[in-house]
């Protein structure tokens, strides 16, 4: 009799998704997943292969529902200075808030790649290029619109503003407080002109 799957993947993804957030890929075990889902072991493999399969899904399920998510939301305003300060304030207040210390999933597996497979290696340095093109194509309209000095190099201070977004995701973690992740993220705004 083949197997049949009795639980939306969706579902299971999104819950496998903060089991690898808030324990990491390595610490993450099976039964933790099993339990984190609420499946069996057997249903897991059936449905998703095994750990590095999951991880994959759960890293690809993050990254649409808060990456790019986010990003399509600054995209869409019309004030490029704006909207960089606006996703440098979201990300401080949402480190700031997030109690438990789990930071955000896509730079946290930025900080393990070493222990990921190529199609995990995939997600994160597209992730990061995107936020690294969103910040370029954002400083290059602003000194169209005279909004930022035409001194700036759009390549290389994008690079430094993806920089800054993961310095504030690691060490909200707990080594830094609010006061000092506002202070990157002032001095993304100074840099910016």
């Amino acid at each position: 009799m083949p197997w049949e799957k009795s639980f939306n993947e969706d579902e299971a993804v999104g819950k496998a998704m903060r089991v690898f957030w808030e324990k990491g890929y390595e610490p993450a075990s099976m039964a933790d997943l099993i339990a984190g889902i609420g499946i069996s072991r057997g249903s897991l493999y059936n449905a998703f292969g095994g750990k590095e399969q999951l991880f994959v899904k759960a890293l690809q399920k993050y990254d649409t529902d808060n990456r790019r998510a986010i990003l399509a939301e600054m995209e869409a305003m019309d004030d490029p200075k704006r909207a960089i300060a606006a996703l440098f304030d979201g990300i401080v207040a949402e480190t700031v808030g997030d109690t438990r210390k789990k930071g955000c999933f896509l730079v946290n597996t930025a900080a393990e790649l070493v222990t990921h497979g190529e199609e995990v290696n995939r997600i994160v340095r597209t992730g990061l290029r995107e936020l690294e093109a969103f910040f370029q194509r954002s400083i290059e309209v602003a000194q169209a619109r005279k909004q930022m000095p035409g001194s700036l190099d759009p390549a290389t201070t994008a690079k430094g503003l993806v920089a800054m977004i993961v310095a504030i995701r690691l060490l909200g973690r707990g080594m830094f407080d609010e006061a000092s992740l506002k202070a990157i993220a002032g001095q993304a705004q100074r840099l910016l002109g």
